[in-house]
């Protein structure tokens, strides 16, 4: 059946979410949904996709551009540099084990020494959007094995600048002025320049991160337009990708060495809201055309060979990941989660199969072959996961004592409540530097990008976003957020992300700051017990002054202060109970009337000034050192 690109795509979208939500339902990875939905699709199975199927994989192989993109997001430059041993030497150990023993594998089949170690160096990557994914949806990124994993994906896409290198001097190819293949700027250079282009790539990125793109993108905001913030985040993970084509470094890296650029920006989780959907929705398009590129007739022609090989990678890189995780001291379940995760061929190795078939070094039915055994290996690796969670890991488990021993959080240090602020204004940022002084961190947003700005000059983690939308308060954190403060100045906004995260995510307690009365009222009934009107403290705390210059002992105005607030909150919890509007300001006059009788009993009781004249001198110190 031949159709169009949309068409095909249109197709692509149906199946996936069809599939998915069936796997779900089985307890089944979303990958292995949309993998099984491209094979139902594909040309061997309902032949619904025409010969655009390989066009859609190429265009949304952009969903694991921007799934790097995100996740460098997440990873602070400071942390990063941080993790710079870590993949050395977890990934250069991975590429250099495992494209030593495939290659003996290959030799010892009679392949020849050019064809053995081409194929060799294609299938010691991984795939980076399976492994992420799944790191995703296990909520596993975090662990020692998700970042053991993410550290050698990390250097698996550095490798493939030297792979693309040596390729045609394997091959002993030179290309001509008419090649049209792999045009970048590496091959143009001289062979001693060409190690040089990861540096070059990322002094550019770190130069365009500083001077261009967070101006950039405080520009874009002063416009007020989500949908312009939309399109520039869009336009900035599209470029640096296909800058980074032009230099000679992998677009997937590029994508994310420039998330580490912006993870310290105010923009980052703007940034997060904006791109997430499209990233989920190309990585979607992504694995169900890999799915559909199966070709069955090749499996058919000599199923023995092909599923050898496939045995014989994914054994080998099992051996190879298995044992550096042991030599590396991570445990036997994470170690066993590391190995099943990366052992699959990642969907990098098609470009590079393609590459070496251009330069000579496969033939067209190895070629065909090759992309068989790389899909099928990225097939079978969800379902080695499942095997894994299901009857493997559970055994090594049953032998810790502490449960908490298995995927331990790599940081050790004693966790804190996770905290967001919105808005920063005179009103929040009081609360945000009283945390601060403290040594309490939280994430805060505001829609000012002026004011975020000057916030973070002065060290304080403000990054700019519109809370009143639900990706930028799931890209802050509120999935795992325990206290929500709420510091708007406008009182509707408060209580619009109030009642959403009441709605969606109800373990989150809440603290909001109150205009009035009626707003503390609304709140209440609400359901919303943590409420402060930003006039009272004020008032009294006037009126206490006041006192204080009548002749009043200080110590005696606070006490009475303290005790005219605490009489307040309750008449506010009591009126709150009112059925409407109408009642509530009905009851207003009386509830002041009924306040200041019970405020000038409480003073004839206990605040004869004749009893604080002999007060001793403690009182006094202890006056000066109580603030305001």
């Amino acid at each position: 059946m031949e159709s169009s690109l949309a068409m095909n795509t249109l197709i692509f979208l149906g199946v996936a979410i069809i599939m998915v939500p069936l796997a779900r339902k089985f307890g089944l990875s979303s990958v292995i949904g949309y993998i099984l939905g491209g094979i139902i699709i594909g040309p061997y199975v309902l032949r619904l996709t025409g010969k655009d199927v390989n066009g859609i994989m190429h265009a949304s192989e952009f969903g694991v551009i921007m799934l790097l993109f995100l996740v460098g997001l997440e990873l602070e430059p400071r942390k990063f540099w941080e993790m710079r041993k870590k993949i050395m030497g977890l990934g250069l150990t991975q590429m250099v084990l495992s494209i030593s023993l495939l290659f003996l594998v290959f030799i010892s089949a009679g392949w020849r020494i050019d064809k053995a170690i081409a194929i060799a160096m294609c299938f010691a990557l991984s795939s980076t959007a399976i492994v992420l994914q799944t790191l995703q949806e296990k909520n596993n990124l975090k662990t020692m094995a998700g970042e053991a994993s993410f550290s050698t994906l990390l250097f698996q896409d550095i490798a493939v600048i030297p792979i693309l290198a040596i390729l045609p001097i394997i091959a002993n190819y030179k290309a001509s002025h008419h090649d049209n293949n792999i045009q970048i700027l590496i091959q143009k250079l001289p062979e001693w320049l060409q190690a040089g282009t990861v540096i070059l790539g990322v002094a550019i990125l770190i130069l365009l991160g500083r001077y261009v793109f967070v101006p950039f993108l405080r520009y874009v905001s002063k416009s007020g337009m989500t949908e312009l913030l939309t399109a520039s985040s869009l336009f900035l993970v599209i470029g640096v990708s296909e800058l980074m084509v032009a230099i000679g470094l992998s677009p997937a890296l590029g994508a994310f060495l420039a998330g580490v650029m912006l993870a310290n920006s105010e923009f980052r989780h703007e940034l997060e809201a904006q791109i997430d959907p499209f990233k989920g929705l190309l990585l979607a398009v992504f694995f169900v055309s890999v799915g559909s590129t199966i070709n069955f007739n090749i499996i058919q022609q000599d199923p023995v060979f092909i599923f050898s090989t496939v045995f014989a990678v994914l054994a080998v890189k099992f051996a190879v990941l298995y044992a550096i995780g042991k030599f590396f001291k991570i445990d036997t379940p994470q170690s066993l989660f590391y190995a099943f995760a990366l052992s699959q061929v990642g969907e990098f190795a098609f470009v590079l199969i393609n590459y070496a078939s251009d330069l000579y070094l496969l033939s067209p039915e190895l070629n065909a072959q090759m992309m068989a055994v790389t899909a099928i290996t990225m097939c079978i690796t969800p379902i080695l996961l499942i095997i894994n969670d299901k009857f493997i890991t559970p055994k090594f488990i049953q032998e810790i004592p502490d449960a908490d021993n298995d995927f331990n959080i790599l940081d050790n240090t004693v966790t804190q409540k996770k905290i967001i602020i919105v808005g920063f204004g005179h009103f929040g940022s009081t609360v945000g530097r009283l945390l601060k002084a403290n040594k309490i961190s939280a994430t805060v947003l505001d829609r000012d990008s002026d004011r975020v700005k000057l916030l973070r000059s002065y060290g304080f983690k403000v990054y700019y976003g519109d809370a009143t939308r639900i990706p930028i308060l799931r890209a802050a954190g509120i999935e795992d957020a325990e206290i929500l403060v709420l510091c708007l100045d406008d009182p509707d906004d408060n209580k619009f992300i109030a009642d959403l995260v009441r709605e969606h995510y109800p373990k989150v307690r809440i603290f909001v700051r109150a205009k009035n009365r009626i707003d503390a009222y609304n709140y209440l009934n609400n359901g919303i017990e943590n409420i402060y009107r930003e006039t009272l403290g004020t008032a009294v705390d006037m009126a206490v002054d006041v006192l204080h210059e009548t002749g009043m002992r200080k110590y005696a105005a606070r006490r009475l202060g303290q005790r005219f607030m605490a009489i307040d909150k309750a008449s506010i919890r009591r009126l709150a109970k009112a059925k409407d509007d109408d009642e509530i300001l009905l009851f207003t006059t009386k509830e002041i009337l009924q306040r200041e009788e019970e405020l000038l009993a409480y003073d004839n009781l206990n605040f004869d000034n004749r009893n604080w004249e002999g007060s001793s001198s403690v009182d006094e110190e202890n006056d000066e050192e109580t603030p305001n």
